[in-house]
């Protein structure tokens, strides 16, 4: 079924981003950087950039992407070891520091996709051509080397400048059916047998990867994750986008990345942009659920016997877990940036059970990456850091702002889509799970439609993690309004 969705998505995504302030249209200055894009030989022909375009690189990411930030390749060593390399493009170059472009993207620090439209962080002649590392095209990219062993341990080879060049663009669902075996990947016949094989090897080590991270506490959701659907380029409902084995793998070879490149800015005696989850404020609440379910938990913060819990639960009741892990979620809060000053220890990511953290993989799309490459290429050249911890400080204090006014937006757009497709079924009765209670009201996402929205009608009583019912009383699509009442 496809439901004719009469609101204008493109003007409504418009409206949220600017209702959030959000920079929609480009300065006059970023325009004639666009017209007349710098060169920067200097930058691309210094010593130490090594040529590794003959490996055999690709991407895999959503199918529509564009704005392509990372590749990677795998090879196969003596004594059962996997050698990675993952290759982040280097938009620095191309986007220098304090140039119009910067000062744009500094601005809103993120790409913003509402599900109908997408918002760059960059200009598309940026994000999605000259700084992306787009199939067929020789790019500038900062290369993470590293060896995962038989037990999953990593060691960190070097961080350097290369020069590479994408061989498959290849896209989740494509590649996930792939590795069940359900289908064939669609490659340069030259090269496709060398790439399945590489691509195995990928699949493999971020296994490792992740028994390794499962080990040391961190935790596995199950949370199932709202987007918007099309038909033709035109949206019409709001689904549940499932998480298949290329995700998986992409995100641990990710997650070693970006645990690598804090590391190795560490060493080097830089300061550090930090991606942190603290300890959850909302602990008890956690402990509470998991007694509920007949399961004790310790009464202080404790990753690893929340994993375990997780997992248990995961074995016990699969239907159930992903309520289960959007309540967690929920209780544990979002992630923030902090700086780190050289030397020091970060206050870590409890979420991945890991001490210290960064984000460096999507330069195109998150500024908090930019600045990571920019002190990364510093700390790669012996050079000064290209920030004071005062210009870090209110980088990250940005940062975390504006990721805030973007998960407002994106929200919105969804709560538009699913207002929409929910307006005929006033009156029909729908299960739920409470995902927040604050002084701006209760609020419950469905499980089928994953739709969210407020119980303005006897919500008393109710926290993160209640399974409830709920009667939908009214919608507004315009606004993205949907109101219920708990039954």
């Amino acid at each position: 079924m496809f439901n004719k969705i009469n609101v204008n998505l493109q003007a409504a995504g418009r409206q949220a981003m600017e209702n959030e302030n959000f920079v929609v249209d480009l300065p006059a200055a970023v325009v004639a950087e666009i017209k007349n894009p710098s060169e920067n030989d200097s930058a691309r022909n210094q010593k130490g950039i090594v040529d590794l375009r003959a490996l055999l690189w690709s991407s895999i990411d959503n199918e529509d992407s564009r704005d392509l930030d990372q590749i990677e390749v795998a090879e196969r060593l003596d004594g059962d070891n996997i050698r990675l390399r993952v290759g982040i493009a280097d938009v620095d170059t191309d986007v220098p520091q304090n140039s119009a472009t910067d000062r744009f993207a500094a601005e809103n620090t993120t790409s913003v996709y509402t599900g109908a439209s997408t918002f760059p962080m960059l200009p598309r002649q940026f994000s999605e051509n000259i700084t992306s590392l787009l199939e067929g095209e020789e790019r500038l990219a900062i290369i993470i080397d590293f060896t995962v062993a038989a037990n999953g341990g990593v060691k960190l080879n070097d961080i350097y400048r290369a020069r590479v060049e994408n061989r498959a663009r290849l896209n989740y669902q494509e590649v996930g059916d792939w590795l069940d075996g359900k289908g064939q990947i669609r490659a340069n016949e030259a090269y496709k047998s060398a790439l399945e094989v590489q691509l195995r090897l990928q699949d493999e080590a971020a296994d490792r990867l992740q028994a390794v991270r499962e080990h040391a506490g961190a935790l596995q959701f199950g949370t199932v994750e709202a987007t918007t659907a099309k038909r033709d380029g035109e949206v019409y409902d709001v689904v549940i986008q499932q998480k298949n084995q290329a995700r998986y793998l992409i995100e641990n070879l990710m997650i070693t990345s970006n645990v690598l490149i804090s590391g190795f800015l560490k060493s080097k005696n830089s300061p550090r942009l930090e991606r942190v989850v603290r300890r959850p404020e909302r602990w008890q609440r956690i402990v509470e659920l998991a007694a509920k379910l007949g399961e004790t938990l310790p009464a202080e913060p404790d990753s690893g016997a929340l994993s375990d819990f997780l997992e248990k639960r995961r074995l016990a009741d699969p239907i159930h877990f992903p309520d289960l892990s959007l309540s967690v979620v929920k209780l544990i809060g979002a992630g923030e940036y902090t700086v780190v000053e050289p030397g020091g220890e970060s206050a870590g990511h409890f979420g991945l059970a890991v001490n210290a953290y960064t984000h460096s993989t999507a330069p195109n799309r998150r500024y908090a990456d930019l600045i990571t490459q920019r002190l990364v290429k510093a700390a790669i050249a012996s050079a000064p850091p290209p920030y004071s911890l005062a210009e870090l400080e209110q980088i990250a204090e940005r940062c975390n702002e504006r990721q805030t006014a973007e998960r407002k937006v994106e929200r919105i757009m969804r709560k538009i889509v699913a207002a929409e497709v929910l307006t005929g079924r006033i009156g029909e009765t729908f299960a739920g799970i409470i995902t927040g209670v604050s002084g701006k009201g209760t609020f419950v996402r469905l499980l089928t439609p994953p739709a969210e929205g407020m119980i303005v009608r006897g919500e008393s009583g109710v926290d993160v993690g209640d399974r409830v019912n709920v009667r939908l009383i009214n919608t507004n699509p315009e606004k993205g309004f949907i109101d219920f009442e708990k039954v």
